[in-house]
């Protein structure tokens, strides 16, 4: 039979229970016993959670305080030397010390996983860097929920992708450690199978990367090891294709695979018409996406695997691990019933995974209600009026390929502006916005709750931009910048006044340890009804004889920063955030703004992982 499984949940809690956690502990108000008890509870009701989902196949040690890779990092004692010496097990100090600092032991390196807004702890590797088991999480854990009447699939960062993901000091090439590093995974899959556990989730997405050829013989020689320990290996690939990797992923020692079908539903037909005999783990539900799935399409796809493959060889599953989707719908209680209708968070997601697993074992009658709500969800959506706008539409067709070029080339433009502004040859700036001080932060949330008035609020607000233009006149910046005082966050800012959006109440995500956020929904065509910046930006030009530039948020970084809407390609999406942020500009520029900074520091992060994908994108 077809079992329901998951690869990962979120870790945060359905109300940020593990951030608060977190903090009460580095504030000193909560101690290591009170956060371990408080960490315990939170994984016992995800497990519930799951189980009382119809989950078959439910992970552990997908729970992190911080960071998977991190925990990876630390059970394998790869602590470098500035946080103090190891003991038999990485301590809690040492564990925070290496993701947030400590007094001359500056904090490890944190960057994005993959082409996702979630941000890991990079490995560092040093010259004679040794290996060992620093700790027993993954057990603990997983004799943790056994010990709740729970079975669970332990999972673990896969060795290749952990040392890929590292940075090697002093000319370390990190795969070469590889050797000293394949013992002591081996050594955990035996204590796994020890403690009772059947299979082993072991994630490698770095096989839908542009592998290079000693990653390949990595990839090789790490799971020849790994095959003999006596737990069965799911391996798991996400986040895109496989494409030249496929044979060898079918070819490695595995007993399992799990494939990305939402990003690369393609890839299916080539795997089956491999005729592996490896346990195929179909990933139909969007694990990065807060969209209901269509689940007429989803079981179409499932039913050609069973077909072919066999349902007693086919698990059903999201593309990746729920980590990077809210928590849980029902938590939105402002939010419209047709748009909550079109939507799925992580508890609605294992729902349709359950859906699509008894389906396919039990026949679609089993599951006629739940099938028949979905099909007439998809409906409302494709059909809903709010989510279409034809002079949106019109307009971003007509977009010829002479808008996408300059009319005049940059060294016309320098001259001109040189000119204009007058400004020396190498002025001064700030690159944007000045700190959210805590009176700022209290004026504001005084203003959402109704304490403070409309008027208070904005004279205030004034009064702080004043402030700000004063200062940087003082300090003798050439170019100034009003402070961003009356914006709440880059993103939200803009698309609370843009058409096509929409904000949740309990939408939070991990952004990394206890920094969560709360990505808008871009759920239909978007437009700007009205200037967003320009008030401000005049205003605050008015207090000053120097040039002030006007501050505004790129359309890649709005798209890269929000759950977008999944029924058109994300390029089409984009360029209407584009026009939308070309009327701002346009509108600067007649309020007599002469500078305008358009942020976009989520331009590299959204390159696709395939390099022959990347021109597209930036063109």
């Amino acid at each position: 039979m077809a079992q329901a499984a998951n690869l990962g949940f979120p870790r945060i809690g359905a109300r940020r229970e593990l951030k608060s956690a977190l903090e009460a502990h580095w504030r000193g108000d909560l101690d290591e016993a009170g956060l371990a008890r408080q960490a315990a509870d939170l994984r016992a009701a995800h497990w519930q959670a799951q189980r009382e989902a119809g989950i078959a196949v439910i992970p552990s040690n997908d729970f992190s305080l911080y960071d998977q890779v991190l925990d990876m990092t630390a059970l394998l004692g790869a602590v470098p030397a500035r946080f103090g010496p190891v003991g038999a097990r990485v301590s809690a100090a040492q564990y925070f010390a290496m993701a947030r600092g400590v007094q001359d032991a500056p904090a490890m390196e944190m960057t994005k996983w993959f082409d996702t807004n979630y941000h890991y702890i990079v490995p560092e590797f040093s010259r004679g860097q040794q290996f060992r088991l620093a700790g027993t999480k993954p057990v603990d854990e997983f004799l943790e929920a056994r010990a709740l009447g729970i079975h669970t699939r332990p999972v673990l960062v896969g060795p290749v992708t952990w040392l890929s993901l590292g940075k090697g000091r002093d000319g370390v090439e990190p795969l070469s450690l590889l050797p000293g590093l394949l013992p002591v995974y081996a050594e955990l899959l035996r204590r796994l199978t020890d403690a009772g556990a059947d299979w082993v989730q072991i994630d490698e997405p770095i096989l839908v990367t542009d592998l290079r050829d000693d990653q390949r013989a990595a990839l090789r020689d790490a799971y020849a090891t790994l095959a003999g320990q006596g737990v069965r290996i799911l391996l798991a690939t996400y986040f895109g294709a496989l494409d030249d990797n496929l044979d060898l992923a079918l070819s490695l020692p595995v007993q399992g695979l799990h494939l990305d079908l939402v990003r690369a539903p393609q890839q299916l037909g080539r795997v089956l018409a491999a005729g592996s005999d490896k346990l195929l783990s179909l990933g139909l539900i969007d694990g990065r996406n807060v969209w209901r799935a269509d689940l007429g399409a989803a079981l179409a796809q499932a039913q050609a695997a069973a077909r072919l493959h066999g349902p007693g060889r086919l698990q059903i599953a999201p593309s990746c691990s729920l980590l990077h989707v809210p928590v849980d719908l029902e938590a939105e209680t402002g939010l419209d019933a047709a748009l909550k209708g079109w939507l799925a968070f992580a508890r609605q997601k294992l729902a349709e995974v359950a859906t699509l697993a008894r389906a396919l074992d039990e026949g679609e009658e089993a599951v006629a209600d739940a099938l028949a709500g979905n099909a007439r969800a998809v409906l409302s959506r494709r059909k809903a009026t709010r989510i279409h706008d034809p002079a949106v539409k019109a307009r971003e067709a007509g977009v010829a390929p002479a808008d996408l070029r300059r009319a005049s080339a940059y060294p016309h433009r320098r001259a001109v502006q040189d000119r204009r502004l007058g400004l020396p040859a190498f002025p001064t700036t700030t690159i944007g916005s000045f700190p959210q001080t805590p009176e700022v932060r209290r004026a504001r949330a005084g203003h959402r709750k109704g304490l403070v008035s409309d008027a208070e609020y904005d004279a205030f607000l004034r009064a702080e931009t004043e402030a700000c233009i004063r200062r940087q006149e003082a300090l003798g910046l050439d170019m100034l910048v009003h402070g961003e005082f009356e914006r709440n966050d880059m993103v939200e800012y803009f698309g609370e006044q843009l058409a096509g959006f929409a904000f949740t109440r309990m939408g939070w995500v991990q952004s990394y340890g206890s920094r969560c956020v709360k990505p808008p929904l871009i759920y239909g065509d978007v437009s700007r009804p009205v200037p967003m910046t320009v008030a401000w930006a005049a205003h605050a030009q008015s207090l000053t004889d120097r040039p002030l530039k006007g501050m505004l948020t790129g359309p890649v970084t709005i798209l890269q920063w929000s759950f977008v809407r999944d029924d058109q390609p994300r390029a089409r999406t984009c360029r209407q955030i584009a026009l939308a942020i070309r009327d701002e500009v346009a509108d600067l520029e007649a309020a007599g703004i002469k500078a305008i900074q358009i942020d976009e520091p989520a331009l590299r992060e959204g390159l696709p992982l395939r390099r022959a994908e990347r021109d597209a994108y930036l063109q």
